[in-house]
């Protein structure tokens, strides 16, 4: 049997082959293009390489070869704790640890969560970059002094903006025009995303089963499910929140245990929606389960742990309406 360790990269990898014995049988430098070839050679044998931004098509060439896993670099920690890193080392320390069992597995989507995935994390970057152009307009009235209660994005303050009386000088009257333009071009390319996540999430029984939740909608429930991922591969509610980063990280020393911030491990986009999705449920859905639990917590809590504690408690309700295959019907609140 031969162990393959791939330090990845965006155009090339090195890789590195081990037999058996650890003893290293080849350690070459490919292009990624060429990789096919060399798993190819190496039909059969176990392979690792770290997850990376351009992991997923590398992958899907090496599977039809090699079984091959990807490594957490976060939790193959031998890997993080390197003391001496190049790409020769770090090939050839995938592939000890691949022979020895040790690589802490990360979760490879299938290709139709990739696409998911891909939809509603770009209609997220679009709305930040319209919201970055929108910051703009307002940094601009304020370095003109000007002063307004009106909002420069409605139809009102569109009309404001264009109308004969109202000048930045020619340079500012430049920007602002060059500002909104993007601004409109951005907003109907979300709308375009928002139709295509609208009928995808309305295609799915797991987005339909999210959206009886209250102040989750299609995007919320594409964007949950694509994060998690099969809900099969968790066992108990605490995994998905430990996959989600929303469990806390413990410290034992000695005859002490403490329990501090949550990890943050796992998705970002995952824990951001969980928070606008309880916003919503408690501040204007009015949600009696979420929002009884918000309550009793913020009276002994600030504001933001409340709502964090509230975003993991959702989660759990997520994992279990989804590992049932039931409706939003949390206790204490159905009649």
């Amino acid at each position: 049997m031969y162990y393959l360790g791939i330090d990845l990269h965006k155009d090339e990898s090195h890789v590195a082959v081990l037999d058996d014995d650890a003893e290293v049988v080849e350690e070459i430098r490919v292009t990624n293009a060429n990789l096919d070839d060399v798993a190819e050679e190496y039909a059969g044998a176990k392979a690792a390489l770290e997850a990376t931004s351009n992991y997923y098509t590398v992958y899907d060439t090496l599977d039809e070869h090699l079984d091959v896993v990807i490594a957490d670099p976060t939790q193959t920690k031998a890997i993080g704790y390197a003391e001496v890193k190049n790409d020769r080392l770090d090939a050839r320390l995938l592939a000890q640890l691949r022979r020895v069992g040790m690589i802490a597995e990360s979760y490879v989507p299938s290709e139709e969560l990739r696409e998911r995935r891909a939809l509603v994390r770009g209609r997220k970057r679009l709305v930040e970059k319209r919201t970055d152009f929108k910051n703009e307009v307002h940094s601009l009235l304020d370095k003109h002094g000007i002063t307004y209660d009106w909002d420069p994005f409605s139809v009102n303050g569109r009309e404001i903006l264009a109308g004969e009386d109202f000048s930045l000088g020619v340079v500012g009257d430049q920007l602002m025009e060059s500002f909104l333009s993007i601004i409109d071009e951005l907003t109907a390319q979300i709308e375009e995303l928002e139709t295509l996540i609208e009928e995808t999430a309305a295609s799915l029984e797991e987005t339909q089963l999210l959206m009886t939740i209250p102040g989750v909608s299609f995007y919320s429930s594409l964007l949950i499910t694509s994060e998690i991922g099969e809900i099969d591969r968790f066992d108990e509610a605490k995994q998905v929140v430990s996959y989600a980063g929303r469990d806390p990280v413990v410290r034992d020393s000695g005859d002490s245990r403490t329990e501090g911030s949550i990890s943050k491990r796992g998705s970002g986009d995952l824990r951001w929606i969980l928070v606008q999705c309880v916003q919503t449920a408690v501040h204007r859905c009015n949600d009696p389960y979420l929002g009884r639990f918000y309550a009793r917590l913020k009276q002994r809590k600030n504001h933001q742990i409340a709502i964090v504690a509230t975003a993991r408690k959702l989660l759990v309700s997520i994992f279990h309406m989804l590992e049932r295959e039931e409706v939003y019907d949390p206790p204490e609140v159905s009649a």
